[in-house]
C-alpha cells in the first residue's frame, strides 16, 4: 500500500488559519522505493537551508530560528520516516511544530516562508487524487486493490471479506436454486446476491472508514447494481468498470481504473468551465485577480480554479481584499493566489488547483461567484 496521508478538510482549514512568526512550507519529490530515497533526503536538506537563509535575511529571532532548524533536522535524520514515502512530500513547519503529508501526486519543488503556510499543492492533492481503491467483485471472487499514478496496483488485505458468493450465503450456488423453495427464482437470486453484497460492504467499512479516496467498482450486472444499492462508502464513484474482473490482473484493473479517474477529472473541469462561461454573462464569473481577491474576502466565491504552479507574491488586505504585489519573494509577503484560495475555502467554496490550461481563458485564477460583486 502506498503511504499517503492527504489532509482532510478540517486539517486544511486548521492549516489555512495558522499564523506564526515563520511558517515554512517545503514541497519536494520523493519515491516509494526505499533504496532510492537518499536523493530526496538530500533535496530536503537543501530546501531547508534555503528556508533558513530567507529567515536570516529577514533578521528572524535566533532562538526561534534554532528551534525551527532543530525540528527540520530531526525530520531529516529520521530513518523510519524516510523509509515509507509516496511520490511527493509536504513539510509545514513553525518553530513550535512540524507537520508532514505524503502525497500520491507529483509536486513542483518549492520553498515558501511567510507568516502563513503555502498550501496550494495540498489543495491539488485533495481535489484530484491520483490514487484510488478498486473493488473487483463477482460471484466467484472479491478483492480490494489500491492503484496509483505511477506504480503497480497492490492488493489490500480486508479482514472478514467473504471469498465469494457461495461462502457468503452458505449455498453451493446462487444461480441453480432448488425448485419448490422461496428462493427458486430470480428474486431468490437477488436476495442471495444482496446478502453477499452486504457482507462485502460490512468488511470494507473498517478499512475505508474516514477516507475520502475514490472507490471504483469493477463488476457486471446484476451484482454491480446490487452492491451499489447496499454500499455505505460515500467515495464510491458513480462511474465504474462494467466488466468481469475474474480474469483481470492487478495491472489490468489499474489500467481500467485510471481511465475512470481521468474521465472524472475531465468531467469536473468541463463542468466548471461550462458554468464559468454561463455565469460570466451574468457578472458572476471573473479571472481578474483583484476582483477574485475581493470576492473571496467577502465570501462570494462559489467555485475557484487556480493554477497549481503559479506563485504571485504580495499581500491581500483582510478587510476589503485589495491586492498589493511584491517586487520579490520575502518573508513579509506570501502567495496571493494561495491566500485567495484559502479565503475561498474557509467561506465554503469548492477550490480546484489545476494545470494552467485547465483554468478558463488560460488565466492564473478563475472564480464563479454566488452573486455579482
Amino acid at each position: 500500500m502506498l503511504h499517503v496521508d492527504v489532509p482532510t478538510r478540517p486539517e486544511i482549514r486548521a492549516l489555512i488559519e495558522t499564523r506564526a512568526d515563520a511558517c515554512v512550507a517545503i514541497y519536494l519529490q520523493t519515491t516509494p522505493l526505499t533504496q532510492h530515497v537518499a536523493g530526496s533526503r538530500i533535496a530536503f536538506g537543501n530546501l531547508t537551508r534555503t528556508a533558513l537563509e530567507q529567515l536570516d535575511a529577514a533578521g528572524f529571532d535566533k532562538r526561534r530560528r534554532a528551534a525551527l532548524e532543530e525540528g527540520l533536522d530531526a525530520l531529516r535524520e529520521d530513518d523510519d520516516f524516510w523509509r515509507l514515502q509516496a511520490h511527493s512530500l509536504a513539510v509545514l513547519a513553525t518553530a513550535d511544530s512540524v507537520r508532514t503529508f505524503r502525497l500520491a501526486t507529483a509536486v513542483t519543488e518549492t520553498v515558501e516562508v511567510s507568516d502563513r503556510f503555502y498550501l496550494k499543492p495540498l489543495l491539488r492533492g485533495m481535489a484530484f487524487p491520483q490514487h484510488a481503491f478498486v473493488l473487483a467483485l463477482s460471484e466467484n471472487d472479491v478483492r480490494l486493490s489500491e492503484v496509483f499514478a505511477d506504480l503497480p496496483a497492490t492488493t489490500v488485505t480486508v479482514p472478514d471479506l467473504p471469498g465469494n458468493a457461495s461462502d457468503a450465503t452458505g449455498r453451493a450456488s446462487v444461480n441453480n436454486l432448488t425448485q419448490g423453495t422461496r428462493l427458486a427464482n430470480a428474486e431468490g437470486q437477488k436476495t442471495l446476491l444482496s446478502k453477499y453484497a452486504r457482507k462485502v460492504d460490512a468488511a470494507l467499512r473498517p478499512v475505508l472508514a474516514g477516507r475520502e479516496t475514490p472507490l471504483i467498482l469493477v463488476a457486471t450486472a446484476p451484482l454491480g447494481p446490487i452492491f451499489r444499492s447496499v454500499n455505505t462508502y460515500p467515495g464510491l464513484l458513480a462511474d465504474g468498470v462494467s466488466a468481469s474482473p475474474d480474469r483481470m490482473s492487478e495491472g489490468e484493473l489499474a489500467s481500467a481504473s485510471r481511465v475512470v479517474l481521468d474521465a472524472l477529472y475531465a468531467a469536473q473541469i468541463a463542468s466548471a468551465t461550462a458554468l464559468f462561461h454561463e455565469r460570466i454573462g451574468q457578472n458572476r464569473a471573473t479571472t481578474d485577480l483583484n476582483a477574485v481577491a475581493r470576492a473571496a474576502t467577502f465570501g462570494a466565491v462559489e467555485l475557484l480554479l487556480v493554477d497549481m504552479d503559479e506563485v504571485v507574491h504580495g499581500t491581500v488586505d483582510a478587510t476589503d481584499g485589495t491586492v498589493s504585489l511584491a517586487t520579490e519573494a520575502g518573508t513579509l509577503s506570501y502567495g496571493v493566489i494561495d491566500e485567495i484560495a484559502g479565503r475561498a475555502f474557509l467561506a465554503g467554496a469548492q477550490v480546484l488547483a489545476v494545470r494552467r490550461e485547465d483554468v478558463p481563458d488560460g488565466a492564473a485564477v478563475a472564480a464563479i461567484l454566488r452573486y455579482a460583486v
